[in-house]
């Protein structure tokens, strides 16, 4: 939601983007853009998600195949069937290295690329196993330039986790025994790879938030929370792409 905020505050300012790239719930919205979908059109797709459903599937290491049917509605085909160029990170199984998904099944890719255990097990595609892309690299902004993008905007979903410190003692040991039986691991540059290759980064404050926080308050305000943090930084960006676009018209 706090995705779909970000990209409202950007219709209205004028901005548009002709790469996309993400990881995770950010590979799920970016695909959703590149397909051609609003920000108005995406809330009206969460408005169709079975809460109910969607929370009873939620245990330990579910199998992520009523998530794929559910975006299959929407984003149905391969790759090849959207209108710009998009990826989606993943993490090997094997190697816990970061992997770029640009072709083959939608649905199943971005089911990949969202699959973080313990929530969900991992997604096969072919004969390897992967995981949510965020364990390796959370905010593609450097796939993103890979794939042609000159000027990027990353959006930081995890900007503001409370430290470890700041959280009591029985949240840190179930996060110890959660990271003992995860078969991937967050890797130390995960997320910094993506703040040096982005432009601007949008950093919307979730921290009273979790990843289950899926009723409909929380849903509204993660939505404005994105919206205004992106907002914000609205001046920002368009006066450095300005300048980048000065610079290289020389």
């Amino acid at each position: 939601m706090a995705h779909i905020g970000a990209l409202k505050a950007f219709e209205e300012a004028g901005l548009s983007f002709c790469v996309v790239t993400g990881a995770s719930i950010g590979g799920i919205v970016g695909a959703l853009y590149a397909k051609g979908y609003s920000a108005a059109d995406m809330v009206g797709i969460i408005e169709n998600v079975n809460r109910k459903e969607f929370s009873k599937n939620l245990k330990p290491f579910s199998d992520m195949s009523f998530i794929e049917s559910f975006l299959e509605n929407y984003l149905e085909g391969d790759f090849s069937t959207l209108p710009m160029p998009f990826a989606v990170a993943v993490t090997d199984g094997v190697t816990n290295k970061s992997k770029l998904l640009k072709e083959g099944k939608l649905a199943r890719a971005l089911t990949a690329s969202a699959a973080i255990p313990p929530f969900f097990r991992g997604v096969e595609i072919g004969s390897e196993k992967y995981y949510d892309g965020a364990f390796s690299d959370a905010i593609p902004a450097d796939y993103c330039k890979e794939l042609g993008a000159d000027f990027v905007v990353g959006v930081d979903l995890s900007a503001y986790n409370r430290p470890e410190e700041e959280k009591s003692t029985f949240s840190r040991l179930l996060g110890s025994a959660i990271t003992a039986i995860t078969p991937v691991k967050y890797l130390d540059n995960a997320k910094t790879r993506g703040y040096a290759a982005a432009d601007v980064m949008i950093r919307p404050n979730l921290s009273a938030y979790k990843a289950t926080s899926i009723d409909r308050v929380s849903m509204d305000e993660m939505y404005e929370v994105g919206y205004e943090a992106a907002k914000v930084q609205i001046e920002e960006i368009k006066q450095k792409i300005s300048a980048w676009e000065k610079e290289h018209r020389r």
